[in-house]
């Protein structure tokens, strides 16, 4: 069965998708960072099949360059990456583009199975909304729906998935989700919308999100089922065999301990795998003051800190009415830590790592393993680029039980 990716980001809906054994037609996406990272993924799928991951590792510890891994992998797997924005412009050649794609595979047979993806989600977003003045009403993001549902018209496929924030719902008085929805059936597909929390199937962080999944009218389908998970992990599983790093600082080797049941259950690192972005921004004294206060609140009964306690030679925002959680500690010793967001790329105040004695925010590695993204993915662009993908991302763990859902009901 295959899949095309819209607004595909730095790759976790489609990694679950692959995971549960769909093939990629194609991956769209206007973020050149976010495109590379899905070609250095390709790479790893086509070397992994074939049996050659030796080079990609060695790519990944700086023996080979980008282009050297790149030229080990026919031009017609990395043409499926298309760096563009999907625009009134650009639709029409990306539409010529995708049929060549298609018609690359004869048992494709020109048909496409599911369409994936989620418009970029800040217009939605109840904090993207809460820092503009007009509400983000005059986005143009608003109405990338619209564009989603000139794919679904082209290519008929038998299903699709549509992620997004939950304040998808409540945006302009539920103005653009009702809009939504009646594109959709428009287009020739029955909907059902669930509001979905990612710790649900393996990921240990809270990420709550709105999943559409659409069949075509034609298809006696519906919602597929999803295997809820169950364990007893906590978060600090996935941090352990981590070494300790100063801020600015970075180490990619593992701990010479074992590493987490956890790690090895969901597929998150192998024994051979080759660590990469255990890498931390730098901090300067004051903020690691505070991260200190942080950990010491939570170590102490699990409190927060409001930022209006601290002490006025630490403070340096005049706003103390607002955002006063504004620093805040990854919690270690629970199930699930809050959610992972694209701004950590501006700072880590709001994701400090639990240990007092490092006291410094997370690395780019330990975000992505709190996204459920494994150890073997690599994300290309600089340390604030790959932060930007990781919190934008689908953890591909949610990403991966949709897929196996919406799989077990187009077998059936």
């Amino acid at each position: 069965m295959n899949y095309i990716d819209l607004f595909a980001g730095a790759g976790g809906l489609s990694e679950g998708f692959i995971q549960a054994g769909f093939e990629p037609v194609a991956h769209i996406e206007m973020n050149k960072d976010a495109s590379d990272t899905l070609k250095t993924r390709t790479c790893y799928h086509y070397l992994r099949a074939n049996g050659n991951l030796r080079n990609y590792k060695r790519y990944l510890q700086g023996r080979i360059t980008r282009e050297q891994l790149y030229a080990l992998v026919p031009a017609e797997e990395l043409n499926s990456v298309l760096n563009v924005e999907i625009s009134e412009k650009t639709i029409n050649g990306i539409f010529d583009d995708v049929d060549e794609l298609l018609a690359r595979k004869a048992d494709w047979n020109n048909e496409v199975d599911v369409i994936v993806g989620g418009p970029p989600c800040q217009a939605y977003s109840l904090i993207g909304r809460a820092v503009k003045d007009d509400n983000m009403v005059g986005d143009p993001r608003n109405f990338l729906y619209k564009m989603y549902c000139r794919f679904l018209n082209r290519y008929r496929p038998k299903m699709f998935v549509f992620e997004n924030v939950p304040g998808l719902k409540t945006a302009k008085k539920g103005e653009y989700f009702r809009n939504l929805q009646t594109y959709m059936k428009h287009v020739g597909y029955r909907i059902e919308a669930r509001d979905l929390n990612a710790c649900e199937y393996g990921v240990l962080q809270s990420r709550k999100r709105v999943i559409i999944v659409g069949w075509r009218n034609d298809l006696d389908l519906g919602f597929p089922n999803l295997a809820a998970v169950a364990h007893n992990y906590t978060v600090n599983d996935i941090l352990y065999d981590l070494r300790a790093i100063e801020p600015g600082k970075e180490d990619n080797r593992y701990k010479p301990v074992k590493r987490s049941p956890y790690l090895g259950a969901f597929g998150i690192r192998d024994n051979d795998d080759v660590l990469t972005w255990h890498v931390a921004r730098p901090h300067i004294d004051r903020d690691r003051k505070i991260y200190r206060k942080a950990i010491e609140l939570w170590n102490d009964g699990h409190k927060r800190l409001n930022y209006k306690s601290l002490p006025k030679k630490l403070r340096t925002h005049k706003n103390v009415t607002a955002f006063l959680d504004r620093f805040k500690v990854v919690e270690g010793d629970t199930a699930t830590c809050h959610t992972m967001m694209a701004h950590i790329s501006k700072d880590g105040h709001y994701f400090i790592h639990p240990d007092i004695n490092q006291a410094r925010s997370i690395t780019v590695r330990e975000a992505a393993r709190i996204q459920s993204f494994p150890d073997n993915y690599y994300f290309e662009g600089s340390r604030t680029a790959a932060f930007t993908q990781i919190g934008n991302a689908v953890p591909p763990l949610m990403a991966q039980a949709i897929a196996t859902g919406i799989r077990n009901l187009l077998e059936n």
